[in-house]
């Protein structure tokens, strides 16, 4: 169905890409986005009766990892861009074997993979028994992000297709960096303040994303238009579901924090944060799919029986 939908130029970029991993047919990556669905569903039952893991060390270097990847996919992205002298206005593919085409697509093929590890942080809230940082926000993002980038990979890893994976990794590189201080501990939490932030940025990103796309309909793009209509109509989901988030999270919720500061002031809890918020190893941001408060020690917590160590 979606081959008849392109150009025939397109199956060039088939292809150049067809003998690159995940690329030959899309049953592998269906396979891992299954694989996910059936945890999310297994993963709660496993975990009911069981102490959840703490995972701190494991937090912290997977964090950090993915900082390093998505700082790696933005540079890749941006200097491989400029030397094949982009346009960040309308930039048809070019499917040719350009050393600057081929790395753009490579880093394209990496920002694909890199949703694909994403899933990870599903599984580590899973493990630590935070099923209420599993939302339908969180299930949604993942997904959809790692299945439907295949498809972008596979016909058109270039041009177009580079701009919003540009502002999505340097997007990414903030919020890993955030999880990746809120796992050092206490002394690190203290100085996150800004996770109501990126937030804020990664709604200006959809907003961004369906301006660019919406300018290049306009300007009649040489670039599939089926592909532009369905990422306008994709960010919009987004659009609504980040807007309820952040409704429910710092406007609904602001004046019964306000008045109940107070009697919560001093009542600290052994993990450092004030009693009732919720807590978490692995930072506090939306990530376009999770929201948690960082946790102050996740050494020290009430508990009836130990919880298991990385």
């Amino acid at each position: 169905m979606v081959p008849l939908l392109l150009s025939g130029s397109s199956s060039n970029s088939y292809k150049r890409v067809e003998k690159w991993p995940l690329m030959d047919n899309p049953l592998p990556t269906l396979a891992i986005s299954t694989s996910y669905l059936l945890f999310l569903w297994l993963g709660p039952k496993y975990m009911k009766n069981r102490e959840p893991f703490q995972l701190r060390k494991t937090l912290i270097v997977y964090n950090f990892s993915m900082v390093f990847l998505n700082f790696f996919i933005f540079k890749e992205l941006f200097m491989a861009a400029r030397a094949a002298s982009y346009s960040y206005i309308c930039q048809p593919v070019d499917y040719s074997d350009d050393p600057n085409e081929v790395r753009v697509a490579g880093a394209l093929w990496w920002y694909f993979v890199s949703k694909g590890i994403e899933y990870l942080d599903t599984v580590f809230f899973i493990l630590r028994k935070k099923f209420n940082q599993v939302t339908f926000l969180h299930v949604y993002h993942h997904c959809t992000m790692f299945t439907l980038w295949w498809i972008g990979i596979k016909w058109v890893a270039g041009g177009q297709s580079f701009f919003g994976a540009h502002m999505n990794a340097a997007i990414h590189v903030l919020m890993y960096l955030y999880y990746g201080l809120a796992s050092c501990g206490p002394k690190i939490q203290k100085y996150l303040w800004w996770k109501k932030y990126l937030t804020i940025i990664q709604m200006i990103q959809f907003h961004v994303t369906i301006g660019h796309t919406a300018l290049s309909l306009y300007v009649n793009c040489d670039f599939p238009h089926w592909m532009h209509y369905s990422l306008i109509c994709y960010a919009i989901t987004f659009i609504i579901l980040f807007g309820n988030f952040y409704y429910q999270t710092y406007r609904r919720q602001q004046p019964r924090r306000d008045a109940s500061a107070s009697s919560k002031a001093g009542k600290a809890i052994s993990n450092g944060t004030l009693n009732g918020l919720s807590k978490a190893a692995n930072g506090a941001v939306v990530t376009g799919s999770k929201e948690e408060k960082p946790q102050e020690n996740s050494g020290r917590r009430k508990r009836k029986g130990r919880a298991k160590r990385d």
